[in-house]
């Protein structure tokens, strides 16, 4: 029986980016330095896959601190965590990893610094995201304000509007919080902004990409997790960018065929704590069905890395 052909557009880049590949590799470290178990607060990406191979070689992932025992590492997940979280380990002299991304990290110094010059801080983000609850809880309670909307800002009560600045969660829309800021910067002209965008390089390479992409898919397909704030925003960029039918899936077993029936063309990109396993997987789900051809939507060239903390490049 003949397969009806089928282009795929195949964004890039995609997946893994720099801080995900950073933060994966100082599980994987950690277990070869001091053996299993590692334990890992939080999912350490946003990714079950991923999750469950790094627990397949002995990581144990807990939510909270309390859950790890004093004489096994801990390692602190890629979406950063409160100032408290490191001082307890510290305080139960704990052996303790910090695989936050590098640009998290750079958001956490930017809220400190303006604080430390007086200023209030907003930060624009999804209440609940790891992330936004890490950076929030670099500082004192009431000294970060959270916004997730633009009509969010119109009922903002600040301390002094002539002494604010605002930070962002890496992961958002870039469209979204191009709104919110001005907003912001409508109801607070004095408001100070960060010296470089906080959304990261990865977020915004994989949003274009996909806006390169849509127009020409009759539908998409975003690998991620449900949990994954940059997965879930290329979706949502997908269906603003014109693609009729933009959806998010784990893995090859999650498409909905019946919904595909009669397309010929279909986007496919990858949030950035998917594997590339995983987009091999949907490509030959695809061949099994279509007779499929490849275009590669390039809009970025990526080669960005981050080394792993000193502690694991040290000998045991």
């Amino acid at each position: 029986m003949t397969k009806p052909p089928l282009t795929l557009y195949l964004a890039a880049p995609r997946g893994f980016c720099a801080g995900v590949d950073r933060a994966i590799r100082i599980v994987e470290m950690a277990l070869e330095k001091w053996g299993a178990p590692v334990y890992v607060r939080h999912e350490i990406v946003h990714n079950r896959f991923v999750v469950d191979r790094l627990r397949a070689k002995g990581a144990v992932f807990v939510e909270e601190l309390d859950e790890c025992p004093d004489d096994r590492p801990v390692i602190f997940s890629a979406h950063g965590v409160p100032k408290a979280v490191p001082a307890e380990a510290a305080r139960r002299q704990m052996v303790w990893v910090d695989a936050t991304c590098p640009l998290v990290s750079k958001v956490h110094i930017e809220a400190a610094r303006h604080s430390d010059n007086g200023l209030q801080m907003v930060m624009i983000g999804h209440a609940g995201h790891p992330e936004t609850l890490g950076t929030m809880g670099q500082l004192p309670e009431g000294e970060v304000l959270l916004v997730e909307t633009v009509d969010d800002v119109a009922g903002l009560q600040v301390r002094d509007p002539e002494r604010l600045a605002f930070i962002t969660q890496t992961t958002l829309s870039v469209d979204d919080t191009a709104g919110i800021v001005a907003a912001l910067k409508a109801r607070f002209p004095a408001i100070v902004g960060p010296h470089k965008e906080d959304i990261c390089y990865a977020t915004t390479n994989r949003q274009e990409a996909v806006k390169a992409m849509a127009p020409r898919a009759d539908a998409m397909l975003v690998i991620g997790a449900p949990n994954s704030s940059n997965s879930k925003r290329l979706v949502e960029v997908g269906a603003a960018a014109g693609c009729r039918y933009s959806q998010l899936v784990q893995r090859a077993s999650d498409i909905d065929w019946r919904a595909l029936d009669g397309i010929r063309t279909v986007g496919i990109t990858a949030g950035a704590s998917a594997p590339e396993v995983l987009v091999t997987e949907v490509i030959d789900a695809f061949r099994a069905r279509f007779d499929v051809t490849v275009e590669v939507v390039e809009t970025a060239v990526e080669n960005v890395e981050f080394k792993v903390p000193r502690v694991l490049r040290e000998p045991a």
